[in-house]
């Protein structure tokens, strides 16, 4: 067989092995993708139950990527801190090798088995007689079942390499040369998106023998330093705290990886002694088990660094921002085209956005008692910025949303869909009202010169922070899936009407007592406590999609 039908045969079974690898992934995720990170959420409490949850989820995705994409996201969120964002993303690089590792066992009786099952669950889903979860089981068993499949033709294919006069030659001269076959492997890494995938390619090149002893360590390396790129090229656009989960990540792996590749040039082991290392046998086993007593010795390292290693991030890109003379148009969006496909991972790049509002919209809040007794105007000019920014934020949204394909969204995706379009038209209504409402009155106020009672002004500050309060109680509830949460949300809106009532009774006794400042600010202030009304409940309104999901809210109240 040629040369070149020998690459094309090799490249196709590596296409399969890339497509199986998504398909597992896809139906994982789709499947049981709220489970998981409801199991992984509530896992991050400890360090070993952080290292735990990011290795099974890695298991169950096929993917330390998508692990570091949810995991990024939580710590964005504030759900999660950094250092257990850190140990979830290294337990995850174990678990992914730990896949590698299963996938090369003797499985040749199972794949079959695995295809013809998968094949009659998707009939059977597809036929009108299944469900949409199993519809995803089918994918999922269809996709181990090609994985196997491709694994074997990726085998077959490096088989005839062994009698190739060009291809040892090469090696031969990557055996003495272990930086170019370092970055060779980062670089094939980056390409193929997936350390599994390349542990996998690259150990059955070495169970056809093609692959010296020598070369085991330095690719090993090659690929724990390329994978470590690849998260932190995806969130190199997130938010502050979210940052720092991937470059630690980059620190740890990476940085370990290169370590590792300068003690092996700076040592220069002979033959024997790598033996004594790794093992005599250059068989595909020995190269998967390398990457993963790699990968555990990294996680062990990293659970005692985790904390240093947070604080000293924290620092270096607190310093960066604030030598970031860039505008707040200038953010990197996290709507990233390429998730589209992926409907969990779309989803939770528009709900990063939407944290984005949340935090806008909160800074436009807290501006609001001092802008009512003095109304500076470059800070009225800021806030309106913000609304304009939030305005922009709201059409993305939206529009990125729409984007994701209906037909590879199951029924829980659709529903989120629905939450996060109908949360982010609120919170644009929210940043409205305080922009055409609330600044306007506060500069009427300014202009003409009056001031509110003492008694009015604590009654408009006593709704005020409660209504601050409950952003924080709804942007809680909405990330985080807190139904108690919401429930409480739902349950402030009496208290705020309580005071309502009782501002305007005592505003009316005020009045008929001939308060000047009552009568000269009265309009005004009934008008500023319904704005703070209305801008509450539209925050109680967000959490409804969810209480109507548990089933706790009836057409008319929340259900007790």
């Amino acid at each position: 067989m040629s040369a070149s039908l020998i690459l094309i045969e090799m490249a196709g079974a590596v296409a399969l092995l890339l497509w199986a690898t998504r398909l597992v992934q896809n139906g994982v995720q789709r499947a049981f993708g709220h489970v998981l990170k409801d199991v992984l959420r509530k896992a991050l409490g400890s360090p070993i139950g952080a290292a735990a949850a990011g290795a099974g989820l890695a298991m169950a995705l096929q993917s330390a990527t998508a692990v570091a994409v949810i995991v990024t996201g939580f710590v964005g969120a504030g759900f999660v801190s950094v250092v257990r964002g850190i140990t979830a993303l290294l337990g995850a690089d174990l678990g992914s090798a730990v896949v590698a590792l299963v996938l090369r066992l003797d499985l040749s009786l199972l794949m079959p088995v695995l295809l013809l099952v998968g094949l009659i669950l998707y009939r059977h889903a597809t036929g009108g007689q299944g469900t949409a979860r199993g519809k995803e089981i089918a994918k999922i068993l269809l996709g181990v079942g090609l994985i196997l499949l491709s694994l074997r033709l990726i085998g077959n294919a490096a088989a005839p390499l062994r009698d190739s006069a060009l291809l040892p030659t090469a090696l031969g001269f990557l055996a003495d040369d272990w930086l170019s076959a370092f970055l060779l492997a980062a670089l094939f890494t980056i390409l193929l998106h997936s350390s599994i995938a390349a542990v996998l390619v690259l150990a059955a090149m070495a169970q056809q023998g093609l692959m010296p002893a020598a070369l085991i360590l330095p690719l090993v390396l090659g690929v724990n330093a390329g994978a470590s790129i690849i998260p932190w090229y995806l969130m190199r656009g997130q938010d502050f705290l979210a940052r720092q989960v991937p470059l630690a990540n980059l620190v740890l792996r990476g940085g370990g990886a290169v370590l590792g590749l300068i003690v092996l040039l700076t040592l220069h082991p002979s033959p024997d002694e790598l033996g004594f290392l790794i093992g005599q046998e250059t068989d595909g086993a020995t190269f998967v088990v390398t990457h993963v007593a790699l990968n555990g010795a990294l996680l062990l390292v990293g659970m005692v660094l985790a904390t240093p290693l947070a604080r000293g991030l924290k620092l270096v890109l607190r310093q960066s921002e604030a030598s970031d003379s860039a505008a707040l148009e200038k953010r990197r969006s996290s709507l990233n085209d390429t998730d589209l496909g992926m409907p969990s991972v779309a989803l939770a790049n528009a709900q990063r956005e939407m944290t984005v509002i949340y935090g806008l919209i909160e800074s436009m809040l807290g501006h609001l008692p001092n802008l009512y007794n003095t109304p500076k105007p470059e800070v009225l000019t800021a806030l309106r910025e913000l609304d304009d920014e939030v305005d922009a934020l709201h059409t993305k949204i939206k529009l990125y949303v729409a984007r994701i394909p209906s037909d590879v969204m199951d029924i829980s995706e659709a529903a989120r869909a629905d939450e996060i379009l109908s949360a982010t038209i609120k919170l644009e209504q929210i940043s409205d009202i305080i922009t055409r409402n609330l600044l306007t009155k506060a500069e009427k106020k300014f202009e003409r010169g009056v001031h509110f009672s003492d008694e009015g002004w604590a009654e408009i500050t006593a709704v005020h922070a409660e209504v601050v309060t409950n952003a924080r109680r709804a942007y809680a509830a909405l990330f985080s899936g807190d139904v108690e949460m919401a429930r409480l949300l739902v349950r402030s809106k009496q208290r705020l009407r309580g005071l309502e009532q009782q501002s305007e009774a005592n505003h009316l006794s005020r009045l008929r007592a001939g308060d000047i400042q009552a009568r000269e600010t009265s309009t005004m202030h009934v008008d500023t406590i319904r704005d703070l009304k209305e801008i509450n409940s539209l925050f109680v309104a967000v959490t409804y999609p969810m209480l109507e999901r548990e089933g706790l809210l009836s057409s008319s109240r929340l259900v007790e």
